[in-house]
């Protein structure tokens, strides 16, 4: 018997040998017929199945060519395949490794580099490329010491240095990332991904100008680099510097023509220059987008549409696109022992900012008997002693900065939050991917955002009955709370200043109307722009008291003021000054002109704290009717238009008439301190009851639903 086994053995072999692959197989597969537990034959047919069709069987020069030319399926079947004839053949799992990752499979490549280690663990090559993979998982922690290994064996290895001082960045580690960096730029001055990620280092280091200069050499380098031009226009926007960022987005875009994201942004810059000339371009950027491909920033598209619709669609696609959590499941914690309804409040304004100076009476009021309020802070780090006012208001006062959102999320985990409020939603600075994961049984969206942020982690929403109008709740995807009044807060001890000043301290006229809108250009489109310019020629003498946003915002309006046939000296700009002062100079203007899609907000309730009324035009979108909302809370509705007409012939005959505008400026003034817009106490006790209906119904295991209060 074991001779004859043997002659069909060596048969099968020649056969195998001659290339005639289905022959061997046959006579293998004859011998496992009457001797089914023959461990030779079943080897030698497994060998077998990994020939090719034509009986060829796997080489490593096969696999190297399948390699060169990006054949990554082949690749792996042809390492599988000679795996098991060749196991210690060290070419083959890295190979296999490198094929896995560009498949997007890490968890593949860091089976085969495992391999590759345990057959030379002295190649830093084979570290490196682990590292990579466990990257690739989000594991962090173990591709650093991956990428350490790999230097140790190579102090050289310069691209095992890029990657842990790209992991220092992830990391939130910008000075260790910084020390990472430089010594590859010791290394290798002109390194593209050194001067990269160093800009990241940076800018997370607060060093913005270093940075700008590293995403620069970084594009010069390698000028298909998009990503540094990006980031080099996020700085540049960041830091006031429009001009030099819009030419970096518009690289950005010709190196990434389907980046709506970019060019949206890049739209946006424009306008707040005034430039007008592709402001219609906007109408052309799609809403869907594809799978990884760049979805616009909600924020930047309010100024061009007002349409709760769109709103909420671009809100949805931003949010499937950028907000995705791998952080464990939320699981609630104990109650606090004191009874009190732990409330967390997240911001990056908690420093001079519109915000603040918002929520600051709210923060002051609060019951702390019956609440207790935790500030969660990732602002920037500028006023010290604004921060210090946040401080004394609430129980604790946490500084995010230097935290990554998982350190974060698990922080807020264990401080057993009961209600999560995001004071940003998409504005600058946002960190909304903490709210994706979930840090509270109870998440509400409040302030900062003023739309729906299409994402099923937000449970509710702060709105009143004007900005939401009845009918309106399928433009939001979060569950409404309504206050009675407005939704807006406001500090009713915000300091006017006091300033022995003219108006021709101001650039004004002594005699004459004068219009001001004290909003930021880009809220300024022609529409509002024309209906300014015709008021000025229907009241004669009257000039437009603006905010100064530049140089070159400046210019271009006054050029829109020349092409509509006013001479563009009667446009006056006011510099920036502190906030106190910013109030009280509004002492010298007669009436405020609101703008349309996004309407004058904090700079609205300013206005009439001041004692200046304003004229707005209601819109559809939440950003386009907050104006109405408080001066419905102050007591002046009908200084509320539905359309352009309206607007244009109210201010006009507040304008044309003394009286008129006497007499609305004397109900301002009785209603300041007696209507709801500036009741701190009131409309904190109405925020309180609100936060204490929807904590009830999480308690009652209920999903969200509708709050109305009073």
């Amino acid at each position: 018997m074991a001779a004859g086994l043997d002659q069909i053995f060596r048969k099968a072999r020649s056969a195998e040998k001659k290339g005639d692959a289905e022959a061997a197989r046959r006579l293998l597969q004859g011998v496992l017929d009457s001797y089914p537990d023959n461990v030779a034959a079943r080897t030698g047919i497994a060998r077998l199945a990994t020939f090719d069709a034509d009986g060829t069987p796997p080489t490593l020069d096969a696999l190297a060519a399948s390699h060169q030319r990006g054949d990554h399926r082949e690749t792996i079947r042809l390492a599988h395949a000679l795996a098991v004839q060749h196991p210690s053949m060290r070419a083959v799992p890295m190979l296999l490794g490198a094929a896995h990752l560009a498949l997007g499979d890490p968890a593949g490549a860091e089976a085969a580099f495992r391999t590759a280690i345990r057959l030379d663990p002295d190649t830093a090559d084979h570290r490196y490329n682990l590292g990579l993979a466990l990257s690739g998982q989000g594991r962090h922690d173990a591709a650093q010491a991956a990428f350490e290994q790999a230097v140790r064996i190579d102090p050289g290895y310069v691209d095992a240095h890029v990657e842990l001082g790209k992991l220092h960045v992830e990391a939130c580690r910008p000075q260790r990332a910084i020390e990472q960096l430089t010594i590859v730029l010791d290394l290798a001055p002109e390194h593209p991904m050194a001067l990269y990620h160093l800009g990241s280092a940076l800018a997370a280091a607060g060093h913005v100008d270093p940075a700008i200069d590293s995403y620069r050499l970084a594009a010069r380098v390698d000028p298909a680099n998009a990503d540094a031009h990006c980031q080099m226009g996020n700085l540049l926007a960041g830091c006031g510097r429009v001009s030099e960022a819009i030419d970096a987005f518009a690289r950005t875009v010709a190196l990434q023509p389907g980046n709506y994201g970019i060019e949206a942004q890049r739209l946006y810059l424009e306008a707040r220059l005034a430039d007008w000339r592709r402001r219609d371009d906007f109408a052309g950027l799609p809403i869907v987008v594809n799978v990884g491909g760049h979805a616009i920033g909600p924020f930047t598209a309010l100024a061009f549409e007002d349409d709760p619709e769109r709103q909420l669609q671009r809100s949805r696609v931003f949010a499937a696109s950028t907000m995705r959590s791998t952080h464990a499941p939320f699981a609630p914690r104990p109650r606090a022992a004191d009874g009190r309804i732990r409330i967390g409040y997240f911001s990056a304004d908690f420093y001079n900012h519109a915000t603040l100076l918002l929520i600051a009476g709210l923060l002051r009021e609060h019951d702390r008997t019956r609440f207790e309020i935790r500030a969660y802070d990732f602002s920037p780090p500028r006023d010290p002693a604004q921060r210090a006012l946040v401080a004394d208001h609430v129980d604790a006062l946490i500084d995010l900065r230097g935290m990554t959102d998982a350190d974060v999320i698990d922080m807020a985990r264990g401080d057993a939050l009961d209600i999560a409020v995001d004071l940003k939603g998409y504005t600058r600075g946002y960190r909304a991917g903490l709210f994706a994961a979930r840090m509270a049984p109870v998440q509400i969206a409040y302030l900062g955002y003023p739309g729906s942020m299409g994402a099923a982690f937000i449970d509710y929403l702060v709105a009143d009955p004007v900005v939401v109008p009845v009918g309106n709740e399928p433009f939001y995807d979060e569950t409404l709370i309504r206050l009675p009044h407005s939704y807006q807060p406001n500090d009713d001890r915000r300091a006017i200043a006091s300033v022995a000043d003219t108006r021709r301290d101001h650039g004004l006229p002594d005699d004459g109307f004068v219009f001001c809108s004290f909003n930021h250009a880009y809220k300024i489109g022609p529409r509002e722009f024309d209906v300014w310019m015709r008021l000025l020629a229907a009241v004669p003498g009257s000039v437009l008291w603006l905010l100064d946003c530049g140089v070159e915002a400046s210019a271009n309006l006054r050029a829109h003021a020349t092409a509509r046939g006013v001479d563009p000296a009667r446009l006056v700009f006011a510099a920036n000054r502190p906030h106190a002062e910013h109030l009280a100079r509004q002492v010298h203007a007669d009436l405020f002109l609101d703008t349309f899609a996004v309407n004058a907000h904090t700079t609205a309730s300013d206005a009439l704290w001041a004692g200046l009324p304003v004229v707005t035009l209601a819109g559809r979108q939440f950003a386009a009717r907050v104006a109405a909302s408080v001066l419905t809370a102050v007591g002046l509705p009908d200084l509320v238009t539905t359309t352009e007409a309206e607007y244009e012939a109210l201010a006009v005959s507040l304008a044309s008439s003394p009286t008129a505008i006497g007499a609305v400026r004397a109900r301002l003034a009785a209603n300041r301190l007696t209507r709801p817009l500036f009741d701190s106490a009131g409309y904190t006790r109405h925020l309180e009851a609100a936060f204490e209906a929807v904590h009830r119904r999480a308690i009652d295991g209920l999903p969200p639903a509708p709050i109305t209060i009073g």
